[in-house]
């Protein structure tokens, strides 16, 4: 019983967090964007893994590799890493991206993640992720280890299917 009490104590302070900082910084989901016309945050709290052809107006933390399956293949395999990962959710899967709002575990703090992938060629493709956080001027790196992390799952799913 204490266990069960435990519990919904917790869940219930998660949701008044999530209220509180939606109360105060507005919706969680900052929206879609335009890779070809990004341009970054002048404060530390967002990254950019994205190939400098796709998005000449960034400056990408890292180019992403091109992974040898079709473009929608890649899209179903980033959706099942990204939905696997511990506070993440599907916001919208719309024609062209999909957007994830990752909450950290302990102040639930929102992160919108946007992801597109690009067809490079028969049986080849790559992808852009842009992570950003909604609250605080820095993420300590969270974003970009974020989004790393994922790429590096992708990576190992498409060798398993190899």
């Amino acid at each position: 019983m204490s266990v069960g009490l435990g519990y919904g104590l917790w869940r219930g302070s998660e949701a008044g967090l999530e209220r509180t900082w939606q109360s105060l910084f507005g919706s969680p989901d900052l929206g879609p964007v335009d890779f070809a016309i990004l341009k970054r945050r002048p404060t530390p709290n967002d990254a950019l893994i994205c190939p400098r052809d796709l998005c000449p107006q960034a400056r990408p933390d890292a180019e992403p590799p091109i992974f040898p399956v079709p473009g929608i293949r890649l899209r179903s395999l980033v959706s099942e890493v990204a939905l696997s990962q511990p506070g993440t959710t599907l916001l919208e899967k719309g024609p062209e991206q999909d957007r994830y709002l990752v909450r950290t575990r302990l102040m639930r703090f929102p992160d919108t993640v946007v992801v597109q992938v690009f067809d490079r060629g028969q049986d080849a493709s790559t992808l852009a992720l842009y992570s950003r956080s909604q609250i605080g001027r820095s993420d300590f790196g969270v974003n970009r280890r974020r989004i790393e992390h994922w790429i590096a799952l992708v990576g190992a799913r498409v060798r398993q299917q190899s």
